[in-house]
């Protein structure tokens, strides 16, 4: 992991401005002469910037995005526990962390920061843009607001705009984690209860009813508690705590739900779609009940150089992360097509 600390004041899209901001991120591979092998990855709500890591089989050696062809960049997004300055960071004004004092970013804020950890990085052009969930959110702002320097877009499991599902399901896992009666506390490990709820929360739209029927069902019809479904919850969550942080986790659903591109072009999603001129690439899950069918249909529909694949997965949202084998057939054709 590398750290980019850019010392002057940075302007979140609020009008609050943040002291300074550090920047965690993980390159792979060597940026050639030609500056034009870029592979940039935006990753997902609670991913970090090592995406060798978090997206085993697509990245990495041997897989189709390859360090000994591109040169892959990851970047933790401002907010996240992972690095990057966040809600756990220490204020410089004040010498004390952040905690629930951090203000509120936007995915657009997210961008704005890559931006310049791009022009840092001495990139010019990135070649293929890619990321899926929260992280194709981050794709599309930027493609929107670097026409020139996004040459390509792949988007898997995303939307144009967070829908009012979306919008409910965030609002119920921020509403676990604000009745643990440790939230707000000034401490790295408040709202850790809230945040196992929330995680919990979580993976009922990360997967789907068929995915636990399958799954979690319990083979005895006498048990009357501790049931199959309940332990993997459970487990789920503690997982989690023990990685993440509940600042972050409520800072960056709220970075969400304040996803639109026609925000602030007019209010006008289909104009702004229509905008994009960028070869894309994009992929849905036919089991995913959290970002559905219909939104990356909706993106192909409207984005005038877009290609959509549709893959069959029995892990729901989950699978844009777990089906590297489909995904790397598809992606690898799709650039092979587009020559890259």
């Amino acid at each position: 992991m590398k750290f980019f600390d850019h010392q002057q004041d940075f302007s979140l899209e609020s009008g609050t401005m943040l002291p300074g901001l550090c920047i965690a991120y993980d390159t792979y591979g060597q940026l050639n002469a030609a500056k034009d092998n870029v592979v940039w990855v935006c990753h997902a709500l609670t991913a970090s910037s090592d995406a060798a890591d978090w997206w085993k089989g697509l990245i990495g050696e041997g897989c189709l995005i390859n360090p000994e062809k591109y040169f892959i960049v990851c970047a933790n997004m401002p907010g996240s526990c992972y690095g990057s300055t966040g809600p756990v960071s220490n204020n410089p004004q004040t010498n004390q962390p952040y905690y629930s004092s951090f203000p509120l970013v936007t995915i657009r804020d997210m961008v704005s920061a890559f931006i310049l950890l791009r022009k840092h990085l001495g990139i010019d052009k990135i070649a293929l843009l890619m990321g899926g969930s929260m992280g194709g959110y981050q794709v599309l702002e930027w493609t929107v607001m670097e026409k020139e320097v996004i040459e390509n877009q792949f988007l898997i499991a995303t939307s144009p705009s967070e829908s009012a599902w979306g919008v409910a399901v965030h609002t119920a896992q921020r509403l676990a984690i604000e009745a643990d009666n440790s939230w707000l506390d000034h401490s790295a490990t408040a709202g850790a209860k809230g945040l196992k709820a929330a995680r919990a929360i979580g993976m009922l739209t990360y997967r789907n009813y068929n995915t636990f029927q399958e799954k979690q069902t319990d083979p005895d019809p006498e048990k009357t508690d501790d049931f199959k479904a309940s332990s993997y919850l459970n487990y789920q969550g503690d997982k989690l705590v023990k990685r993440f942080n509940a600042f972050s986790y409520w800072l960056l659903t709220k970075a969400m739900d304040s996803h639109h591109l026609g925000r602030g072009r007019g209010g006008d999603l289909i104009k702004v779609l229509q905008s994009i001129q960028q070869p894309t690439f994009i992929m849905g899950i036919r089991s995913d009940i959290l970002c559905p069918l219909d939104e990356q249909r909706f993106m192909a529909e409207h984005i005038p150089n877009a290609k959509l694949i549709e893959i069959d997965s029995a892990f729901g949202h989950d699978g844009f992360i777990i089906e590297t084998a489909q995904i790397s057939r598809f992606l690898g054709e799709w650039l092979q097509t587009n020559k890259r």
